[in-house]
């Protein structure tokens, strides 16, 4: 014979159980996947572990090396001298979309926005010098 209040007892300690688990399973499935699409971004960002993969699992030879490290570089200079050559063109219509959210806001939204402006540019630029 049970009592009704050991059935709810046993309820919400059997939902409490269920919520923890789904927690730490939650917690867990998302600290794997950042693990893995971080180590992939990194990659991305930093050129040098790229390439130090890429010798490792090539196993590249020391002329092998030089060779594809002499290609990569000559692509990033080109790949510089298109994105100055390109950069102008994208200032154009960004410009004309500021102007135009621009009229839209009122005197103290155009100073919100103008500083969030130069905060945005000078991220860009930044990132633009790491290039």
């Amino acid at each position: 014979m049970t009592f009704p209040g050991h059935t709810r007892l046993k309820v919400w300690l059997v939902l409490v159980v269920v919520f923890v688990l789904g927690s730490i399973t939650g917690a867990a499935l998302t600290g794997l996947y950042r693990s893995r699409s971080g180590s992939e971004k990194s990659d991305n960002k930093n050129p040098q572990a790229r390439f130090e993969k890429m010798q490792r699992e090539l196993n590249l030879s020391e002329d092998q090396t030089k060779a594809v490290s002499g290609i990569l570089d000559e692509a990033r200079n080109e790949y510089r001298a298109l994105r100055s050559e390109l950069r102008p063109r994208f200032e154009e219509p960004r410009l004309k979309a500021r102007a135009k959210i621009r009229a839209l806001l009122t005197p103290e939204q155009q100073q919100k926005f103008d500083a969030l402006v130069a905060q945005q540019d000078a991220q860009r630029e930044g990132e633009q010098k790491k290039r």
